[in-house]
């Protein structure tokens, strides 16, 4: 797959654009290293109880989240994309190996350009239906994604 393929529609799609003061390696490591994803993939005070990365086409991105009150969500899904440090596709309409699932959400597209020694930091979520979009966007995907990129620059800068 090429980048080509994902453009935004604004009828299907959520984006959301910040510029970073972190390189693109690093916020590539900390999207792809279970280790590392675990501290801030989720707005706290949710937590990552487990994640596992197989990295590749087809390969398996599975994290289970905790609320507050520890309640567990556990999410599954399949890379479609891997491009070190610049793409990473993934989607929970696909199981690993490519095989279907049966409750298609979603498909996120990260995006990670150099710009100066930080990072233009590009997040799409692509859904297949308005509805689909809308039920996304009312749960919180800006904010949430928001606060996750917030996090993340965070966890690079302390813990990196």
């Amino acid at each position: 797959m090429t980048s080509s393929v994902f453009k935004f529609d604004p009828k299907l799609d959520l984006l959301l654009e910040r510029d970073i003061d972190v390189p693109p390696d690093l916020v590539w490591t900390v999207w792809t290293t279970p280790k590392h994803l675990r501290h801030w993939f989720v707005p706290k005070p949710w937590t990552i109880t487990d994640c596992e990365i197989d990295l590749r086409p087809g390969g398996m991105f599975r994290s289970t989240m905790r609320s507050p009150e520890g309640q567990e969500f556990p999410n599954t899904g399949c890379y479609l994309e891997v491009v070190p440090n610049q793409r990473l596709v993934f989607t929970d309409a696909m199981l690993p190996g490519f095989r279907p699932s049966q409750n298609p959400f979603f498909t996120a597209v990260l995006s990670l350009e150099p710009k100066g020694t930080g990072t233009r930091y590009t997040a799409m979520a692509i859904h297949r239906d308005e509805d689909g979009r809308k039920k996304h966007e009312e749960m919180g995907f800006h904010n949430g994604w928001g606060t996750v990129a917030t996090q993340m620059v965070e966890y690079i800068k302390t813990r990196m």
